[in-house]
């Protein structure tokens, strides 16, 4: 292409110029290339743009039109230089609009970017943080959350802001000092950080991510991105250090609890190339992912509630009884609302009860 405009940048190819001379001299093509020593094809990819003003044509040409050779290689630079400019516009203009779908108060809260209303600074600063050269590529589906959903459950916002929330968790997690991982160590501190289902976040969140940091793993706790469809996940990030991120979206202290447990779960299976993610979404999974998925749930409901002592309970048919729950929850150690919210999970009581109360909610500073 000869001549490429964009709003008010022209960039004009070499082989425009050369095709106005030869026009206004009456000289073909064909001549040209008698001239320059060359096959007219080269004349021709050159003068329809096809072709960039080399080194070599460039010095050729400085004798035939008695130029310097500065003079057309300075015509190509011009062309290159312009040809940026609107790419850099084109690309700036498409990322105002990304910028738009990723609501950049939520990295601006949590100080990691700077406070601007300039549009380009806004998305420089995003792609700075997340370490990414351009915010389109936050659109692909295969970007870092694999999205095998229905097509009817995603947008082009959801895969936007789960992409970039997960970048979040991971760019937040690097910055962290870890021991390596250490599978035993985790394992021996299962029962303290189950016994941390009776205490309040201020107490358990520090212990937490300190008993986590000692054994390879950052504890990522991140607000809420609306939008984003994402709950938690675990990456890798070394063969030997890995991040459990998750969100505050969802409240209750069984539902944290439970999530924790279940991306725990997906850190002991350490598949090291995979990242575990868990949606408001229905994913399409392979077998693989299936079966995996389905052992970060046994894994995460045999931790809080041990299948022997809850099969025994269930047995009883007190399990509706605001008593016997507590009395219960008293007995393994765990708290009220966690037993409450896997009966309902399990569909022997309604969520509309008052048992539904005994669900304490947390608030928990990401």
């Amino acid at each position: 292409m000869l001549k490429t405009e964009y709003e008010d940048i022209v960039a004009f190819h070499p082989g425009y110029y050369v095709k106005r001379i030869l026009e206004e001299g009456g000289m073909s093509q064909e001549e040209l290339a008698k001239r320059l020593d060359v096959t007219p094809k080269r004349v021709s990819e050159l003068v329809n743009g096809l072709a960039p003003m080399s080194i070599d044509m460039a010095h050729r040409f400085s004798y035939v039109f008695d130029t310097s050779t500065d003079f057309w290689l300075n015509l190509q630079k011009l062309y290159e230089e312009k040809k940026q400019e609107i790419e850099n516009k084109k690309v700036l203009a498409e990322e105002i609009e990304i910028m738009k779908m990723m609501d950049y108060n939520y990295w601006e809260k949590m100080d990691v970017v700077k406070d601007t209303k300039d549009k380009k600074e806004r998305t420089d600063e995003i792609k700075k943080f997340l370490g990414i050269a351009s915010l389109s590529s936050l659109k692909r589906k295969d970007r870092l959350v694999s999205y095998r959903q229905n097509e009817n459950d995603i947008n082009e916002i959801s895969i936007i802001k789960g992409n970039a929330w997960v970048l979040t968790a991971i760019k937040i997690a690097e910055r962290s000092e870890t021991s390596p991982y250490n599978e035993k160590g985790l394992k021996e501190a299962l029962p303290e950080m189950r016994s941390m289902t009776t205490k309040d976040p201020e107490v358990f969140v520090p212990r937490l991510q300190n008993i986590l940091k000692d054994n390879g793993v950052v504890l990522v706790l991140l607000p809420n991105l609306v939008g984003s469809k994402m709950n938690g996940a675990v990456k890798w990030v070394k063969n030997d250090k890995a991040v459990l991120a998750l969100n505050d979206r969802r409240k209750y202290a069984d539902i944290f609890w439970f999530s924790f447990f279940h991306e725990l779960g997906h850190v002991f299976q350490k598949k090291l190339k995979v990242l575990s993610v868990s949606t408001e979404s229905e994913l399409e999974l392979t077998e693989k992912e299936k079966l995996l998925e389905k052992e970060a749930d046994q894994f995460a409901r045999d931790t809080l509630i041990p299948s022997k002592d809850y099969e025994s309970f269930i047995s009883s048919k007190n399990y509706f009884q605001r008593s016997a729950i507590t009395d219960f929850a008293k007995k393994v150690e765990i708290d009220p609302g966690i037993v409450v919210g896997r009966l309902e999970n399990d569909k022997l009581i309604s969520y509309k009860t008052d048992l539904n109360k005994l669900r304490k909610q947390y608030k928990i500073r990401a």
